[in-house]
């Protein structure tokens, strides 16, 4: 007989939700393409309600258009079965021009300041994804998050 007792799953504070956002840098992009919805996995930074990242041209770009399409964006951190955490925001995917209006170019260097954060020669010629020229941010309009703990256990049997 098993002594493990079911987990106990909770619903994270915005708080929560933010802070992992913030401390997790890759996460996966969902968005409807033709007839399907396709996930793909892709790093990022979180800095002040958007999501900043960078891509490539192809099906994302195709199916998320040039300016703006809905999409979800997800986060994990899993310990164990039944000790994990997950977010799941849906909003606005922007691409962000380098040669765009005003503020578009501002976007795009402040996006990649963040990214360099990250992978510091993002964008120069040294960059280890140079084919990944595309810059986006995604707003988080919508965010929701929850967390399995694992239950107490039992008295052995």
């Amino acid at each position: 007989m098993s002594t493990t007792r079911a987990p106990r799953i909770r619903t994270l504070d915005r708080a929560e939700i933010d802070a992992i956002l913030a401390r997790n840098h890759v996460g996966r992009l969902a968005y409807a393409w033709k007839n399907h919805v396709d996930i793909e996995p892709l790093h990022y930074v979180y800095d002040g309600g958007w999501i900043y990242g960078r891509t490539s041209a192809g099906t994302k770009l195709e199916a998320t258009g040039e300016t703006w399409a809905p999409v979800a964006f997800e986060v994990d951190e899993v310990e164990a079965i039944f000790s994990w955490r997950s977010v799941v925001i849906h909003g606005g995917f922007y691409v962000l021009p380098a040669d765009g209006a005003e503020w578009e170019q501002a976007e795009w260097r402040r996006g990649v300041e963040l990214l360099r954060q990250l992978i510091p020669e993002t964008l120069t010629d040294d960059d280890p994804v140079a084919f990944r020229t595309v810059v986006f941010r995604i707003a988080v309009q919508e965010a929701s998050g929850r967390e399995a703990t694992p239950g107490d256990a039992g008295p052995p049997a």
